[in-house]
């Protein structure tokens, strides 16, 4: 599997992880927490937004961003470059940000959500993906 589709890959995950969340809240139900147990209390503590907007939504964005860039990489459209640097750029946000909620529930809610944690190592993975082939997915290589 080359890097490009394993990038493509970890994306879907994140997806389907943080569409199942959204569709949780907005049935008014709390997500399954098959580990740990404090999922309800994660999501609905005071730290559930970002700048007004909810993490999962936040999560979803970058997601599908990500996932669309990397696909029209792979196929080898548009500025290259340019959008090598732009998936990078949005994937070091990403992480930065993961390694915040990851203290927050480690530190300040002491709880921890199941996918939450996913969703931090999702975008790991994706960052590790992203550092062993130089920031760069190139179409048709790796």
């Amino acid at each position: 599997m080359t890097a490009s589709s394993l990038f493509f890959t970890m994306a879907a995950i994140g997806i389907a992880e943080t569409a199942y969340l959204i569709g949780e809240r907005y049935a008014s139900r709390k997500p399954i927490c098959p580990i740990g147990g404090g999922c309800a209390q994660v999501l609905e503590s005071k730290y559930n937004k970002l700048l007004g907007v909810y993490n999962d939504v936040l999560g979803l964005v970058f997601y599908l961003g990500v996932s669309t860039l990397s696909a029209i990489i792979v196929v080898g459209i548009g500025p290259l470059p340019l959008l090598n640097q732009i998936v990078s750029a949005a994937t070091l946000v990403a992480l930065l940000l993961s390694v915040r909620f990851f203290y927050l529930q480690w530190r300040v809610i002491r709880a921890w959500c199941f996918w939450c944690l996913l969703s931090s190592l999702t975008i790991l993975i994706m960052s590790i993906i992203l550092l062993t082939h130089a920031f760069i997915l190139t179409p048709y290589a790796n």
